[in-house]
C-alpha cells in the first residue's frame, strides 16, 4: 500500500478518481495539472472545509474519533473507532461511513488500517471531540492525585479541555499547580491550562464521545392524512396561480416603476398586496415568483417599468395544473430570498422585491434539503424547529438561519407543495427532483376539484361559479367582474369599473354579453345587460389611440388608396381625415417607404417646418427583455470528470513519480520572506552569475503549485528535508535545504540545517520544491 497520502492518491484507479471528483467537485475546477496537485488540493484547508461542511454529525464523530485514535501516527480499524464512539456493535456502520469518507479522500488507508487525511485536524479545530492537544514525550504516571484535583480533571474531561488558572494562594490553585507538576495538565499561558489528549481519553475510559450520534433524528411531528394534505395543497395551488394571473393582468394595465437601485417601491408593494387581497410578504413572494418564471420583467425603457413578458401570453393560455407546474419549476431553481423583503442590508437600505440584493446562491441547496427532510417522513407535518433538528444533524458545520428555514417552509405552503405542514402528493414529486413539468402537473390534476365552465348570473349584478372555474371562464371573470368571496363556490360582482376593464381588453359590449350568455344556464339578467350596453356606449364615444408618425397632404387625392394598399400594410396607416393619415412606424421609416413607392414627401417637425435627414430608429422586439442570458456554470458532469482524469493520467505517466521542471513561482514576488530574527534573504552577484551560495543546491525542482505544496506536506509529516527554491528579497531565486516545521496561513516555517537557523517564507514566493531522496 501507499506510504503517504500523496502516493495513495497517485495509486487510485480511474474509477476511484472519478468517485473522488464526484464527491468533491471543487477538486476538478480548475482541473489540477498532476495527481500530486490533486492530492495537495484534496488536503488543503479550503477544500477540506468545504467537504466537511456537508457531512452529517455521525460522519464527523467518526472522523474525530479516528483523529484521536491515530494521534500517535498509528492507523485505526473500524471496530476501534466504533468502540471509541461508544457503539461497539456499530462496527459495520462505521465501516460504511469510512468507505464514503475514503471515496471523498477524507481518510486514506495502508496495510495497517485507516488514517485521517493530512490537514483534517486543523480543519476540525484544535480540540476535536473536546479533546486537548497531543503532548510531546512519554506521558507521566503519577502515584496519586493531589487533594482537590479530581473535580478539576472531571470538569475538563469531556471538554472543552481549557481551564482558567485560579487565583494564587487558593486551594484550587494549589491543586492545579500539583496537576501541572504531575504532568496531568499543561500550561498554555500564564492564565490557562490544557488537559492533554491522552489524559482526557483515560478519564473517558477510552471514549471520544458521550453518546453515539450515527443515526439521523426522526421528529415525531403531527400525522396528516394524505387526503387532507392534498386538499389544502390544491387550494393553495389554485390561489397562487390566480394571484400570479391577477398580477400579470394588473401590471399589463398599469406597469409599476423600477426603482433607481432596482426593485419594486414600497407603495407599489402595498398596492399589489391590496390588489391580491393579501399581506405584503405574500405579495412580495408572488412578485418574485412571477419574475423567476419569466412572466414579468424590467422593460428596459427610460423610465423603466415592470411589465408582463411575451412568455406570460403563453402561460395564461395553459390550464391551472400546467401553470402551477411552471411556477413550481421556477421556484425550485430560484436563488432568490423573498422572505428578506422589508429587512435592511448592511448599509441600512430597505430590501425591496426584485432588487439584486435578494440573490443568494445557497438557496437552491437549502430548499432541496428542506424538502428532503419532509419527504423522509411522509404523512407527517414538521414545524421549523423539527426540520432544523434534522438539518442540524445533517450538516452541523453549516446550519441554516432560522429566518431562511421559516421562509422556505412558508413558500412551500403558499405554493401548495405542502398541505397542512406535510408534503402533498405533487410535492413528493417536486422533492424527489426527478419529475417533469408534465408529470408534476398531472399529479396536481389528480387532487384538484373538477372544473366548471358556467356562471349563474343573478339579477343583483352578481354571479356564482359553483366550483373551480375553467381557464377560459377564469380569464373572462378576471377581466369583467370583481371577486367578492371564495370557497366551494366563487361569488363575483359586475360594476361599471369591471365592465370597463373588459372593454379595455378589446371586447365590445355585444361580445361580452354573448360570452356571458354562453356560459350562464339562465338568460343574462336585464340589469346586467343595461350595465354592459350603457358602459359600452360611453366607452366608444371618445377614443384615444397612439400614432408614431403621420402623413398629410394639401390635396386629398394625393393620399387616396394609400391606407388600402397591401404593399404598405406594414406601415399601419389609419385615415384621420381626407388629408391626414396616421402611422405606427417612425417618421423616417414612413418617409423612406413612401419615397420608394413613388410618393414624393418631405419631413416636417411638430411646428410644420421642414426637417433635414432624420436617422431611422430601431424597433425593439417586445420579447427581448423576456430572454435571459445564459449563466455560466461549472461543468460537473460525468464526462467532464472523465476528461479531468484522462488529463491527469497523461500528465503523470504511470503515476509513479512527481512532475519535474522549472517554472514560475506560486505567486507574485513580494519582499516578505524574512528569517526569524533576521533580514530578508538576498542573492549576491555570485548567486546570480557564478556558483551558488554555500548550502544551496542548483537543479530542477517541482514547479507545479499543487505538487510543491504536496511535497511540503509530506516532508512536514515525515520529518524529512527538501530543497526549496524561493524568490529572495532582490527578486532572484535562492535554493536552500530546509526541514519544514509548520505550514499554515500561507506561510512555511522551516529549519535550515546548514545555517542552523529557522526561516519563515510566504508560500507564494516558493518557486519549486524537490525531495532530497
Amino acid at each position: 500500500m501507499a506510504g503517504s497520502f500523496t502516493e495513495w492518491v497517485r495509486n487510485r484507479s480511474d474509477d476511484e478518481l472519478l468517485e473522488l471528483l464526484a464527491a468533491r467537485p471543487d477538486l476538478g475546477t480548475p482541473a489540477p495539472s498532476t495527481l500530486r496537485s490533486l492530492a495537495a488540493r484534496a488536503a488543503s484547508r479550503t477544500s477540506l472545509d468545504r467537504a466537511l461542511s456537508h457531512l452529517d454529525a455521525g460522519t464527523l464523530q467518526v472522523l474525530e474519533s479516528l483523529l484521536a485514535l491515530s494521534d500517535d501516527g498509528t492507523p485505526a480499524r473500524p471496530e476501534q473507532v466504533a468502540a471509541a464512539i461508544g457503539a461497539p456493535e456499530a462496527g459495520a456502520a462505521v465501516g460504511h461511513v469510512l468507505d464514503d469518507a475514503r471515496r471523498a479522500a477524507l481518510v486514506w488507508d495502508d496495510a495497517d488500517g485507516v488514517r485521517p487525511t493530512p490537514g483534517l485536524e486543523d480543519v476540525l479545530g484544535p480540540y476535536p471531540a473536546g479533546l486537548g492537544p497531543v503532548r510531546e514525550g512519554e506521558p507521566p504516571a503519577p502515584a496519586e492525585l493531589p487533594p482537590g484535583a479530581q473535580p478539576i480533571l472531571d470538569a475538563l474531561a469531556w471538554g472543552p479541555p481549557v481551564g482558567v488558572v485560579p487565583a494564587p494562594g487558593t486551594g484550587p490553585r494549589r491543586a492545579v499547580d500539583a496537576l501541572v507538576e504531575a504532568g496531568l495538565l499543561i500550561r498554555s499561558d500564564a492564565r490557562h491550562v490544557l488537559l492533554p489528549r491522552d489524559v482526557g481519553l483515560s478519564l473517558r475510559a477510552g471514549r471520544t464521545h458521550r453518546t453515539p450520534d450515527l443515526d439521523p433524528p426522526r421528529p415525531e411531528g403531527r400525522t396528516v392524512p394524505t387526503a387532507g394534505a392534498d386538499a389544502e395543497a390544491a387550494t393553495a395551488a389554485l390561489e397562487i396561480v390566480r394571484q400570479v394571473a391577477r398580477l400579470i393582468t394588473s401590471w399589463d394595465d398599469a406597469p409599476p416603476s423600477v426603482l433607481r437601485a432596482g426593485g419594486l417601491g414600497v407603495r407599489d408593494v402595498r398596492r399589489t398586496a391590496l390588489l391580491l387581497d393579501t399581506d405584503e410578504p405574500t405579495a412580495a413572494f408572488v412578485v418574485e415568483l412571477a419574475a423567476s418564471a419569466g412572466l414579468v420583467a424590467d422593460d428596459g425603457e427610460a423610465p423603466a417599468s415592470y411589465v408582463p413578458t411575451v412568455r406570460a401570453d403563453t402561460w395564461e393560455q395553459a390550464d391551472d395544473a400546467d401553470r402551477w407546474a411552471e411556477l413550481v419549476a421556477a421556484w425550485t431553481a430560484s436563488r432568490r430570498t423573498p422572505w428578506q423583503v422589508g429587512s435592511r442590508d448592511e448599509k441600512g437600505t430597505l430590501r425591496a422585491p426584485l432588487s439584486p440584493d435578494l440573490h443568494r446562491p445557497w438557496v437552491v441547496r437549502l430548499r432541496a434539503a428542506v424538502l428532503d427532510v419532509l419527504a423522509a417522513q411522509p404523512g407527517t407535518a414538521l414545524g421549523p424547529d423539527e426540520v432544523m433538528t434534522v438539518l442540524r444533524w445533517r450538516s452541523p458545520r453549516a446550519v441554516p438561519s432560522e429566518a431562511a428555514l421559516v421562509g422556505l417552509l412558508r413558500e412551500a405552503a403558499l405554493l401548495g407543495v405542502t398541505g397542512a405542514g406535510a408534503l402533498s402528493s405533487p410535492g413528493h414529486l417536486v422533492a424527489a427532483g426527478d419529475g417533469t413539468r408534465a408529470t408534476i402537473a398531472a399529479a396536481l390534476r389528480q387532487v384538484l376539484p373538477a372544473e366548471v365552465d358556467e356562471v349563474l348570473l343573478q339579477g343583483d349584478l352578481t354571479g356564482i361559479v359553483p366550483g373551480r372555474p375553467s381557464p377560459g371562464l377564469s380569464r373572462l371573470l378576471d377581466q369583467s367582474a370583481d371577486i367578492e368571496s371564495r370557497g366551494a363556490a366563487t361569488t363575483v360582482r359586475f360594476s361599471t369599473g369591471s365592465v370597463t376593464r373588459a372593454l379595455d381588453h378589446g371586447r365590445t359590449g355585444e361580445e361580452l354579453l354573448a360570452e356571458l350568455a354562453g356560459r350562464s344556464p339562465v338568460p343574462v339578467p336585464q340589469p346586467l345587460e343595461y350595465l354592459v350596453k350603457d358602459t359600452a356606449r360611453r366607452h366608444e364615444a371618445v377614443r384615444v389611440g397612439s400614432a408614431t408618425s403621420y402623413v398629410r397632404a394639401a390635396d386629398p387625392t394625393a393620399l387616396a388608396g394609400l391606407a388600402e394598399d397591401p404593399r404598405l400594410a406594414g406601415l399601419g396607416l389609419l385615415p384621420l381625415a381626407p388629408t391626414v393619415l396616421a402611422s405606427s412606424v417612425p417618421a423616417a421609416e414612413l418617409h423612406d417607404t413612401l419615397r420608394r413607392h413613388g410618393l414624393l414627401s418631405g419631413l416636417e417637425g411638430p411646428d410644420g417646418r421642414p426637417l433635414g435627414h432624420v436617422r431611422r430608429t430601431v424597433r425593439l422586439d417586445r420579447a427581448a427583455w423576456s430572454r435571459r442570458p445564459a449563466t455560466p456554470v461549472r461543468d460537473t458532469s460525468a464526462d467532464a470528470r472523465a476528461a479531468v482524469v484522462a488529463r491527469l493520467r497523461r500528465a503523470t505517466p504511470g503515476s509513479d513519480g512527481p512532475g519535474t521542471g522549472t517554472g514560475a513561482p506560486l505567486g507574485a514576488a513580494e519582499p516578505s520572506t524574512v528569517p526569524d530574527g533576521g533580514t530578508p534573504d538576498r542573492a549576491s552577484a555570485a548567486d546570480r552569475d557564478g556558483p551558488p551560495l554555500a548550502g544551496t543546491v542548483v537543479g530542477p525542482g517541482t514547479s507545479e503549485p499543487g505538487d510543491a505544496l504536496a511535497l511540503l506536506h509530506d516532508a512536514l509529516r515525515d520529518g524529512r528535508t527538501v530543497l526549496v527554491e524561493m524568490v529572495g528579497g532582490s527578486g532572484t531565486l535562492v535554493r536552500r535545504e530546509l526541514k519544514p516545521m509548520r505550514l499554515e496561513g500561507g506561510r512555511l516555517r522551516a529549519l535550515d540545517p546548514v545555517r542552523e537557523a529557522e526561516l519563515t517564507v510566504a508560500v507564494h514566493r516558493i518557486a519549486s520544491v524537490e525531495p532530497l531522496d
